[in-house]
């Protein structure tokens, strides 16, 4: 057999990258600039569903409401953790990801950019009329050390040859890139320990209750990792009073003024309590953990009578705003302990009650100017004993018998009674008080967050503004009394070209005055002496 036909009967293949290769290629393409920059929009993508729908951890009752409107929809999107966007395993994915990825992009970057700093300006090119910027002159008197204090008074660093100067700036560009970077990598870090070591909870709150921090006093509890219930600061409040004040008058009628919850707060068991005015973006701060007022309704007192005479239920009762311009509201009363039949109650609360010319109710103002409650009655098994979770704000109305139905129904007043049919009982609007919904947070990263997303900012600056370039200066011998020819030429690294231009002429200017200007001076000086 020929070479030939040895060489064709069995041929080179290539040899493939092998894992220890495909791991390098894989580490080089999530630590390049492009994947950066891909993940970072990627993360600020997945943080829009975080805005569009309500978050469990903001505002519990509006996911509530959102359930109760479209449950179908509203199951899917719990599924797909919309309701917890800052929570869910696919933002956590692109969090990790892009910190890996600043990660390995940043620190070869720092090391190039050191070794840069350290790097003198390399030496004159021989021939400067090739460069962008050309410029010379002939003056006398011109010397290299002039030069290169010129330019060093400019804030260049300088190196001098012989008959050469090279001169360079800008380095700030590349720092200010980097410290962008390296301020969005410590952004995530004060992240990370926010969520690590901080928690957050939401707590619904009606006049004259009260609130200590504990685990057991939050409706919804969110702990991070590495927080226990020993962690939490041990201060408490009661809400005295909220005030809300709303336009009277005119186009804007109707639409909110101010928001003020009165609080008095004791700092820690056995102190004092001292008075607080909680309003939005005003929060109270505890020792670090901060309380934020998200929002308030309404908050209705009613007192229900079985059919045997007995109190069944006597309190406030939360609704959760239906209409967010005239606040009408809804709520649900259950009555478990009521004889001889459990009762149910579905309350439609109006705030400023005027009839409508069909005949119904409607509210048409946000404060509760007339406030009164549209009571629809039911009787019957509430399906408590069967173990399963209800919420309380639904009522689920299948085993139930109505009592009381109609929205044309004259809705009661404070004051006012309301019998039930059959001898089951009767229901009295005693009072209306007012709710806020509070979220009370710990976050030992807010502090390093907001010194970073600032840095971030003056590397932003930085980066945007400075410009990198080069002026290189050439001083050609001359014979004793005879002009030296001056050459300047100049580049920049980086765009910005035209704004370089203006500053390379404002060089060549000022050189080739204050040689001018020297030898002038020395000229008048001969000719005093």
């Amino acid at each position: 057999m020929s070479l030939t036909e040895e060489v064709r009967a069995d041929p080179v293949r290539p040899v493939g990258l092998g894992p220890l290769g495909w791991l390098r290629w894989g580490w080089r393409l999530l630590t390049s600039m492009r994947t950066a920059l891909i993940l970072l929009f990627l993360f600020a993508l997945a943080s829009i569903p975080g805005s569009i729908y309500p978050q469990r951890s903001i505002s519990p009752d509006k996911v509530a409401q959102y359930f109760k409107d479209s449950p179908g929809l509203a199951a899917w999107l719990d599924r797909l953790w919309l309701f917890d966007v800052f929570t869910a395993p696919w933002f956590a994915a692109s969090y990790l990801l892009l910190f890996v990825s600043l990660a390995g992009c940043i620190i070869p970057r720092t090391t190039a950019h050191l070794r840069e700093l350290r790097r003198k300006p390399p030496a004159a090119p021989r021939n400067l009329s090739r460069l962008p910027q050309h410029a010379s002159f002939t003056a006398s008197g011109v010397t290299v050390e002039g030069v290169a204090a010129e330019l060093r008074r400019r804030r260049f660093r300088t190196v001098t040859g012989p008959g050469w100067v090279s001169a360079e700036k800008g380095y700030l560009r590349e720092t200010g890139n980097l410290l962008f970077h390296v301020a969005l990598l410590g952004l995530l870090v004060a992240v990370g320990v926010g969520a690590l070591y901080g928690y957050r909870g939401n707590v619904l709150l009606v006049e004259g209750n009260g609130f200590a921090n504990t685990v057991a006093a939050y409706d919804r509890y969110i702990p991070g990792q590495r927080v226990s219930a020993q962690s939490l600061e041990p201060f408490s409040f009661t809400l005295d009073d909220f005030q809300a004040t709303y336009v009277a008058a005119g186009e804007r009628r109707g639409q909110p003024l101010t928001f003020s919850a009165r609080l008095k707060v004791a700092d820690r068991p056995g102190a004092a309590e001292r008075p607080y005015d909680l309003e939005v973006n005003e929060p109270l701060d505890v020792n670090g953990t901060q309380t934020y007022l998200l929002g308030h309704g309404y908050a209705p007192t009613f007192k229900v009578l079985d059919g045997k005479g007995q109190v069944a239920f006597e309190g406030p009762v939360p609704c959760l705003t239906a209409d967010q311009v005239t606040y009408t509201s809804e709520c649900v009363i259950k009555v478990p302990d009521a004889e001889p039949s459990q009762l149910g109650f579905l309350v439609r609360f109006l705030p400023t009650t005027v009839p409508a010319a069909d005949g119904s109710w409607v509210s048409v103002f946000p404060g509760a100017a007339n406030p009164t409650a549209q009571v629809f009655a039911f009787s019957g098994d509430l399906g408590l004993k069967d173990g399963q979770p209800q919420s309380v704000y639904q009522l689920d109305t299948t085993n139930l018998k109505p009592l009381v139905m109609g929205l044309k129904t004259k809705p009661l007043a404070v004051g006012d009674t309301l019998p039930l049919p059959g001898g089951a009982g009767s229901v009295q609007l005693t009072g209306v008080r007012e709710w806020i919904s509070l979220q009370i947070a710990y976050d030992p990263g807010r502090v390093p967050a907001l010194l970073a997303a600032t840095l971030a900012v003056l590397g932003l600056v930085l980066s945007l503004t400075v410009r990198r370039r080069r002026v290189f200066v050439r001083v050609a011998e001359a014979a004793e009394g005879e002009q030296a020819t001056v050459e300047v030429g100049g580049l920049t690294r980086t765009e910005g070209g035209a704004a370089f231009a203006d500053e390379f002429s404002t060089i060549v200017t000022t050189l080739r005055g204050t040689e001018a200007g020297e030898a002038a001076s020395r000229e008048g000086a001969n000719n005093a002496h």
